[in-house]
């Protein structure tokens, strides 16, 4: 199994290995609205990249590692997203913390993410997870960014890479109807890539 995976443009990186890593939420991106397919269906769905860093595994440069996670932005029984937090958190969520979770407190916060690869050796977050007992994590290294579709920051916005830029700039403007009050499904589609 190679820890080196292709970018597609000839180049190279590194792979974080299968395993179990402590981490620190590092990057909240909204992706907003996002078109896709779903069984020959078009589908619509808000979508959130979450970052984390791993102080236990460095780049050749000596940072440490970074992965990251696309998620439906939803707090449905069924999404990934609910699972991972509740996970994270220790416990489930109370109808009132459902009703008023800001996802922003999740930044700094550190935990256990599971890694795998999937069929094309490339890591993948598997799960996360609450930090055991007593367990601690290192300070960031990496600076926190959160980018807000809703309230762009300029700056923010040009410190992203520039695939998620481009996925950022191919969101679904919502229009006055119908998807102004939008409220995302969730269906069984695949969190894990943008549409």
């Amino acid at each position: 199994m190679s820890l080196i995976t292709s970018q597609g443009d000839g180049q190279d990186f590194k792979q974080v290995p299968p395993g179990t890593y402590s981490a620190t939420c590092i990057g909240l991106i909204d992706l907003g609205i996002q078109a896709g397919e779903y069984e020959g269906k078009r589908t619509e769905r808000k979508q959130v990249l979450l970052r984390w860093e791993l102080p236990t595994e460095q780049m050749d440069d000596g940072q440490p590692m970074i992965l990251s996670a696309f998620l439906t932005n939803s707090l449905n029984e069924k999404a990934k997203l609910r699972h991972w937090l509740e996970a994270w958190r220790g416990r489930a969520f109370t109808k009132e913390e459902l009703a008023g979770f800001d996802l922003r407190n999740i930044i700094g916060k550190p935990c256990m993410l599971s890694v795998i690869h999937n069929d094309k050796y490339k890591a993948k977050v598997n799960a996360v997870m609450a930090l055991p007992k007593g367990m601690s994590v290192p300070p960031m290294h990496n600076k926190p960014l959160i980018y807000d579709c809703d309230n762009p920051a300029g700056d923010v916005f040009a410190a992203l890479p520039g695939g998620i830029q481009a996925i950022i700039s191919s969101r679904v403007i919502p229009s006055p109807h119908p998807l102004n009050n939008y409220e995302p499904g969730v269906d069984g589609i695949d969190d894990d890539l943008p549409f």
